[in-house]
């Protein structure tokens, strides 16, 4: 795919195939490419931990919280939407620097663009119980859960659309597609 049509693809997907798991070859990829993605001073700080059984999917889903903006009822996926695979992102409490987010987003944008290159559908989840998934996980409490990347074949489209008087807000169109406002380039960048 070419690169902007891959990034303007890339977008949060929130329903996906549960029939549909992620072949072997493909999780290999995004995890490659995190293990790849830059680190300032190389320190290389992030551990993932992959939840692919369908049994801890479901274990940890509950304690996933998805589309803040939405009401719950559209917003959470249904049964059948759920992800496939989720990457937990964590690092220990202790040796955390100033750079340990700028890494975490260099990682994560490296996972959800190769994933997206091969048709998989993600969303990089923030707002989550991390108490029940440390427990469910056997997560050592030195480490923080920074965040969950969801993965999964999408059943729904994702469309970047103009915005309309600097409303930020996403929202579903008549087929349930999302639709994500963007502001232009011209209120974005400073040319000098």
């Amino acid at each position: 795919m070419e690169i902007m049509k891959l990034m303007e693809w890339c977008r949060s997907y929130r329903r996906f195939d549960q029939s549909k798991p992620i072949p072997e070859a493909v999780l290999e990829r995004i995890m490659e490419a995190a293990r790849l993605a830059n680190s300032a001073s190389n320190r290389q700080q992030l551990r993932f931990i992959v939840v692919r059984s369908p049994e801890m999917v479901e274990k940890i889903f509950p304690f996933t919280h998805w589309a803040a903006i939405l009401p719950k009822e559209v917003g959470q996926p249904k049964e059948g939407e759920h992800p496939v695979l989720f990457i937990v992102s964590t690092y220990e409490t202790a040796t955390k620097a100033k750079w340990t987010d700028l890494d975490l987003g260099i990682a994560e944008a490296r996972m959800t663009l190769t994933a997206a290159a091969e048709g998989v559908g993600s969303c990089i989840l923030a707002n989550i119980e991390r108490d029940p998934i440390r427990e469910a996980l056997d997560i050592d409490a030195s480490y923080e859960i920074a965040t969950i990347v969801a993965f999964g074949y999408p059943t729904h489209e994702s469309h970047i659309v103009e915005m309309k008087g600097g409303d930020v807000k996403y929202y579903l169109d008549e087929k349930k597609d999302y639709c994500v406002p963007k502001r232009g380039r011209e209120e974005l960048f400073r040319m000098v």
